[in-house]
């Protein structure tokens, strides 16, 4: 298994955060994310041209998932991530393009 620290991001996606963390994320932040009805995965986020997302911000970047290899073909443009700290949630992401193939899926 290849490090997901290193490895090239999965997708690219819109980041919204809802204001439930009390402190802006970086580059870097690894939380949860509900990538389909009963999976969440831990993902390495990294935010274009931004020093920080504040806790109600908005971003665009790019998301690395740890072992897509046991969740294949699950994502599509337009679909919405749940971004997760637990149970809690702290925002969403929005699928742009999906740049791993194995997540791909296809006819949506």
């Amino acid at each position: 298994m290849e490090d997901f620290l290193t490895r090239a991001p999965d997708v690219e996606v819109s980041f919204e955060f809802n204001g439930v963390k009390t402190r802006a994320v970086t580059n870097g932040y690894r939380p949860a994310h509900l990538i389909n009805e009963n999976y969440l995965t831990t993902g390495l986020h990294r935010y274009y041209g931004v020093a920080e997302v504040s806790p109600n911000g908005t971003a665009i970047g790019t998301i690395t998932f740890l072992t897509p290899e046991v969740y294949p073909h699950c994502l599509w443009i337009g679909k919405k991530i749940s971004i997760q700290e637990g149970k809690r949630i702290v925002g969403c992401a929005t699928v742009l393009r999906v740049m791993n193939p194995l997540l791909l899926k296809e006819n949506t």
